[in-house]
């Protein structure tokens, strides 16, 4: 019999991207009932996770397209407290369906009985018990039949126990937690906007209220929650993780750049390494009890923590983060060499040491990710690439996109410093492409790039990011309306 899942759910047992099976439900090829998918419809549309007829174990390192069994052999186990208590949930379930159907059975003999005694008082003759009779005996024939097993079912119930699925209210958004991953890092590394501040069970910034599932807790923490809210059912997203396969959460989620209030950090440089020649990876790392929450694409002011030989916070400069939110401690940003900027000077003179402190003023910004379900279409020139792949890493872990594609102008030698991780990308996920331009001056590089839009992506309605020098971001955003492209759909960043 088939099952209903969540397109989550969906999505991991035939080891696809959610948006995928998303794109195939505003297709019609997925028809969803309340938001549910059937495991029949599942395996006529991916025959490849049928399973090779062997034993359980066989059968799990067999499927075709590397589609389950070395998903789960190769996730990080949650611990054996947390382990030990999915598989005793899981174990209650299976205890009150057996019970369930052992109280129908009885029921459906002794419902069978009582029609042979009533077709013996009526002589054995009546045509209406006789045809309610062998409906009887029929429907408890096909109900004792050996059936072959879903085995998207079997797939459904490990995967219950090796990872969780969470689900927020009011938004409705939904994530995985596996491994021993808390409530909050399995939150963070999905792209969800959680509300938190220290991020070790000390601020209380995290608190959320467990609707329905079970919770255990994971890490020690300071903050003390009252009897009314522990009543409540609130815990702290940082501390905990989930002990049942299914929870549901109501917390508040950031909407925007304006939900997110400013902060300011003394950070300590963990590491300054060359990228080409004219480019520098500067990595700086906060306190375990003061991380950065900001939004993928967003900016923040760097200065060098006070000292008479710096001129203190004189020497301030404005980056835009080029790592991912999931990681809020570790910092990425690329510095291009630039005389005129007293911060990039000392990057590249020596001057910046690992193990010094730069204090950090931010985010800023409004170069964000819209909720939209379009296709996304990146640009980027030079170190512009900075804030695009914030973005980029921000729309993986969504996994709402149909695609995404990524077009990178330089306008120096070693303007593309990363294509490494474009490879990566493009190697390791389909719905990756990128392409990669030069040219010496942004602006004409920006309509060369706007005419290799328009062969291939203009007959497709997609979101466009656009960041680097004011040339460049002008110039496509012009060409890019002027090909139709409504305003709205244009978000662009002066890098």
């Amino acid at each position: 019999m088939a099952q209903w899942v969540t397109v989550w759910r969906a999505a991991q047992l035939v080891g696809v991207p959610r948006s995928a099976l998303q794109q195939r439900v505003r297709t019609g090829e997925i028809e969803l009932h309340d938001g549910l998918v059937s495991t029949e419809t599942l395996l006529k549309l991916y025959p490849q996770t049928e399973f090779e007829p062997s034993g359980m174990l066989e059968r799990v390192t067999h499927i075709k397209d590397d589609a389950f069994g070395r998903r789960v052999r190769e996730r990080l186990l949650p611990s054996q407290e947390v382990l030990a208590q999915r598989v005793f949930r899981q174990s209650q379930e299976l205890a009150d369906v057996q019970r369930h159907l052992q109280r129908y059975h009885a029921l459906v003999i002794e419902l069978r009985e009582r029609m042979r005694e009533l077709l013996e008082q009526a002589g054995g003759d009546d045509p209406r018990l006789l045809a309610l009779q062998r409906q009887l005996n029929d429907g408890l024939a096909r109900a004792l039949a050996t059936e072959s097993v879903d085995v998207l079912d079997v797939m459904d119930d490990m995967l219950k126990v090796v990872s969780a699925q969470v689900t927020l209210r009011p938004s409705g958004h939904q994530f995985a937690v596996e491994g021993r991953d808390t409530l909050l890092q399995a939150g963070l590394r999905a792209g969800m906007k959680l509300n938190y501040g220290c991020g070790n069970g000390t601020c209380g910034m995290c608190k959320v209220r467990v609707i329905s599932g079970a919770v255990s807790k994971v890490v020690p923490f300071d903050y003390p929650l009252s009897e009314a809210e522990k009543q409540q059912g609130y815990v702290l997203a940082c501390a905990h993780t989930a002990a049942s396969s299914e929870i549901t959460l109501e917390t508040l989620e950031a909407q925007g750049p304006e939900d997110i209030a400013p902060q300011q950090i003394v950070t300590t440089l963990r590491a300054l390494r060359e990228l080409a020649p004219d480019t520098r990876l500067l990595h700086l790392q906060t306190p375990r009890s003061h991380r950065l929450r900001f939004l993928a694409g967003q900016s923040v002011t760097l200065g060098r923590a006070g000292s008479a030989a710096t001129a203190g916070d004189d020497v301030r400069a404005t980056y835009p983060v080029a790592s991912c939110p999931c990681d809020d401690r570790n910092l990425h940003f690329f510095i291009a060499r630039d005389d005129d900027n007293a911060l990039a000077r000392q990057v590249f003179d020596g001057t910046l040491k690992v193990g010094d402190a730069i204090n950090l003023w931010g985010p800023l910004g409004n170069f964000v990710l819209a909720d939209s379900t379009h296709p996304l279409v990146f640009a980027a020139c030079d170190t512009g690439f900075a804030p695009i792949k914030s973005l980029i890493e921000h729309a993986l872990s969504l996994d709402t996109a149909p695609s995404l594609s990524l077009f990178w102008l330089a306008t120096r030698s070693d303007g593309h410093f990363q294509v490494n991780q474009c490879r990566a990308w493009s190697e390791a996920l389909d719905p990756f492409e990128y392409a990669l331009f030069t040219h010496g001056d942004a602006a004409a590089g920006a309509r060369q790039m706007a005419a290799a839009m328009r062969a291939d992506l203009f007959d497709i309605d997609c979101d466009f990011y656009l960041a680097g020098p004011q040339a460049f971001v002008e110039a496509l955003g012009a060409a890019l309306i002027d090909a139709g492209v409504p305003a709205a759909q244009v978000v662009s960043q002066t890098v």
